[in-house]
């Protein structure tokens, strides 16, 4: 299976690339996907950044940042650490 697979609402993300970028396992990505402690967001491109998405998830005070095209694959990707949030 492909890393990230688009869906009708959004792109599905393996655990196994969560869990690497947040340095967790995969059992626990699903943990704090469930308690709300991972949180996502999808962003569609428009005009120059058309056919493409910004899949953003963030766990405490690490974002992991993907660019993929609508098939799915990861053109781009970063990791960096934002403010702890109030």
């Amino acid at each position: 299976m492909a890393q990230v697979v688009p869906t009708p609402e959004g792109f599905e993300v393996e655990a196994g690339l969560l869990a690497s970028a947040f340095g967790i396992d995969e059992a626990r990505v699903r943990d704090e996907m469930r308690a709300g402690a991972i949180t996502s967001l999808c962003e569609t491109g428009v005009d120059e950044d058309a056919g493409r998405s910004r899949v953003t998830f963030r766990y405490g005070t690490r974002v992991l940042r993907l660019i993929v095209d609508d098939a799915g694959k990861v053109v781009s990707n970063g990791r960096f650490d934002v403010r702890p949030r109030p």
